[in-house]
């Protein structure tokens, strides 16, 4: 799983929950679009910026890192984009920049270059470690502790989490989509999982709540029920993951071609949930081309 791809759609989603838990107002979040943005000039991507919108009384530019591998670098390149980005957008008011380290064992040990910058109210830094054994009836907090959860825990994390969200939230259309927020992490955490373990971790009435598998598992139901049945447990998992991944794909980038989709359909269980590792970096379809052809 890619976990900052996970990070990134959760504050597109739900853009308070950054917000959330830098220990400020959710409500900040109405007033933001959270994207990446290119450098046209130079050819590169900041992946996770909050950009104001226009009338927000605010214009604070918000940049987001997540880091789960330790880098040596890492401060050079992060720093370096931003001070690039200001170059590139010259009208930009104000900024402050949020890195979320998995551990604090994996922030780079040498910081002196940028002590003034780490020293400042402008840059933040939190450590997911700290989150895991924080209590909370923060829904946002609860999601980013299950993205670090271990395997053993994650689905009892899950249903506390549904049923957290079931006497908090209204109206449905904000609890449809906290629970697909929660069943996003969920799947691409455990991209194998079946319908079977997903049903267990979600009660029927959840799972129709959600568009994911209300749409993809109806699909991949009658398939994986059939081939089950015929080749075995194995199969039947291939087609459902295939089923949920088309949709997914089709969300991501749009109608996909038949011949694109052809050979998506050919691709083995294993290279579906490679496929799943890398779909949300996609931005258009010449990525899922480029990735097919690799």
């Amino acid at each position: 799983m890619k976990t900052d791809s996970i990070f990134y759609r959760i504050f597109q989603t739900a853009p308070g929950i950054f917000f959330e838990l830098l220990g400020e107002s959710a409500e900040l979040g109405q007033n933001y679009v959270f994207r990446s943005v290119e450098v046209k000039q130079l050819a590169f991507r900041l992946d996770g910026v909050f950009l104001p919108q226009p009338d927000a009384p605010d214009q604070t530019v918000w940049f987001v890192e997540v880091q789960f591998q330790k880098d040596s670098f890492f401060y050079h390149r992060f720093f370096a984009e931003i001070f690039l980005f200001f170059d590139q957008y010259p009208q930009t008011v104000d900024w402050k920049a949020v890195v979320l380290f998995a551990k604090r064992s994996v922030e780079p040990c040498q910081t002196q270059l940028f002590r003034t910058l780490l020293d400042s109210k402008q840059v933040q830094r939190v450590y997911l470690e700290d989150l895991q054994d924080i209590s909370t009836d923060s829904l946002g907090v609860g999601l980013l502790q299950l993205i670090g959860a271990t395997p053993e825990t994650a689905g009892v994390q899950a249903q506390a989490l549904v049923k957290q969200a079931r006497c908090q939230v209204q109206p449905q259309a904000t609890l449809q989509r906290i629970i697909e927020l929660i069943e996003t992490v969920m799947v691409y955490k455990f991209p194998t999982l079946s319908r079977e373990d997903i049903e267990q971790m979600f009660s029927l009435s959840e799972l129709k709540q959600t568009r994911v598998y209300q749409e993809a598992l109806e699909e991949g139901r009658q398939e994986g029920r059939q081939e089950a049945l015929e080749e075995g447990r194995q199969e039947g998992r291939r087609n459902e993951a295939l089923a949920i991944m088309l949709r997914l794909l089709s969300r991501r980038l749009g109608s996909l071609d038949p011949m694109l989709e052809e050979q998506i359909q050919e691709l083995s269980l294993a290279q579906l949930e490679a496929l799943g590792d890398g779909l949300l970096e996609f931005t258009n379809v010449s990525d899922l081309q480029d990735w097919l052809q690799n």
